[in-house]
């Protein structure tokens, strides 16, 4: 049983006979007090898709949800569904537009790794590996000697993601992206 300290993001947690999955955390540290950090989360209820925020001290107890973390390959979308794939036993994982927008945005016809999250045999979540390759589609024009700065520029990429990126790279380019900090870190 972790501390709210040991939480992290995209954790599923058992709050209140429920399990949700934290989308976000924010730590705070009262001024004044001795007992130490808050941290206030943003919680998604798994089943509802409910959103809660909750504070909790850093020494507050909770307990991690059952999840089951299955490999799969997205398929194809349908309306506001997205389907993906099993990489082992073929099943297919309906998810919907709203609960996965944000994950979405690294998820191309090839991106490898994925994970789609399962609490009672249901589809709730999708995991995104840690790097994704994606395609520009838009960018000001490449600078020659670009490389030599520590300047850039915007960049759309093949999702409708918008990254920025060295003054050296192109449209059409194909650039590995930190999944987590949003960030560019290298042609592919």
């Amino acid at each position: 049983m972790p501390k709210a300290s040991e939480i992290k993001k995209n954790s599923a947690v058992e709050y209140e006979g429920r399990a949700y999955f934290v989308k976000d955390i924010e730590r705070s540290v009262p001024q004044g007090r001795a007992g130490g950090s808050l941290y206030r989360m943003r919680m998604y209820d798994v089943v509802t898709g409910n959103k809660i925020d909750e504070t909790f001290k850093d020494s507050d107890m909770l307990n991690l949800a059952d999840l089951v973390r299955r490999p799969a390959t997205f398929s194809y979308s349908d309306g506001d569904e997205y389907v993906f794939m099993d990489s082992e036993d073929f099943t297919q994982y309906s998810l919907n537009r709203e609960s996965i927008a944000e994950e979405l945005l690294f998820i191309s016809e090839d991106t490898e790794g994925l994970m789609v999250i399962l609490v009672s045999d249901a589809p709730v979540a999708l995991g995104l590996p840690p790097t994704v390759d994606l395609e520009i589609v838009e960018t000001d024009p490449s600078i020659k000697g670009g490389s030599a700065t520590a300047r850039t520029k915007p960049a759309t990429l093949s999702t409708g993601l918008v990254i920025q990126v060295p003054e050296h790279i192109s449209t059409g380019d194909r650039i590995k992206v930190n999944v987590e900090e949003r960030r560019f870190l290298g042609r592919v």
